[in-house]
């Protein structure tokens, strides 16, 4: 567990700054210079006739700083989210497998703990840290040193209970991530209002483009901010569905492969 752990803190890192140089180098190659051009345009076009209506570009939404931010973010979620789905998957692949073969109707005594239990070793060393052959193995132990059925019930009951608690609590970098992109949309929102009210003199006069651009920041990062914490908040929810059919199914393939299986001496 520390191992994996381990693993994942540094993908997450790696993740991280994957994300930050990518979508950087996005903004400044590609996006940014875009914006420009289709301001610069705008602003040639409105001179040339005062009625005119810009049409709203992507790359002009997109273009500052808190955009940016919720862009990098939400591919970090993304990376986090499929490294977990990723390894739900392995875990819920094992329910398809019969991890402890037996002829139907033949019965588990304390003393065959050992000879099943040696079926769980021959597992790979990535297999063998999974949740089921672990609560398998676990679940066997205690059988073959009390040979109180119920007492086995109970304690696997515990464990995969254990492991939902963690596979939860495993989430809240997630739900981090959900909850700051809107907060750096309304950053960027007090950033914009407080840029055009700076610019208010500028207004009087009868200019009114600073203002204007100021308040399409303020908007725009709010528009963007809001989309994808939609999208990253049903995705969490997804994985999160998975995650507790994982533990769920765990919990009734040991009960119907093992412990309905299980006769005390």
């Amino acid at each position: 567990m520390n191992k994996s752990f381990s693993t994942e803190f540094v993908f997450q890192v790696f993740s991280l700054v994957i994300a930050v140089i990518i979508v950087h180098a996005v903004y400044v190659s590609v996006i940014r210079p875009n914006a420009e051009a289709e301001l610069a345009e705008q602003q040639m076009l409105i001179e040339q006739d005062p009625d005119f209506v810009p049409d709203r570009s992507i790359f002009v939404i997109v273009k500052d700083l808190e955009q940016e931010a919720c862009f990098i973010l939400m591919f970090w979620a993304f990376a986090i989210m499929g490294y977990k789905a990723w390894h739900a998957t392995r875990e819920r692949a094992l329910f398809d497998r019969d991890l402890l073969p037996m002829v139907e109707g033949v019965r588990i005594l304390p003393a065959d703990t050992r000879e099943y239990a040696r079926q769980l070793d021959s597992l790979n060393d990535d297999e063998r840290g999974l949740l089921l052959p672990r609560a398998l193995l676990g679940a066997l132990q205690r059988f073959g040193a009390t040979g109180n059925v119920q007492d086995v019930s109970s304690s696997t009951q515990n464990l995969v209970a254990n492991e939902a608690d963690r596979l939860e609590s495993e989430l809240s970098m997630i739900r981090y991530i959900a909850w700051a992109i809107p907060s750096i949309g309304f950053i960027g929102t007090v950033r914009g209002i407080g840029a055009a009210l700076g610019m208010a003199h500028r207004a009087v006069d009868g200019d009114i483009s600073g203002v204007t651009n100021s308040l399409g920041v303020a908007f725009n990062s709010t528009f963007i901010a809001l989309l994808i914490s939609i999208v990253v908040m049903f995705l969490v929810h997804q994985l999160q569905l998975m995650q507790e059919r994982q533990v769920f199914e765990t919990s009734l393939y040991i009960d119907q492969r093992l412990i309905q299986r299980l006769q005390s001496a």
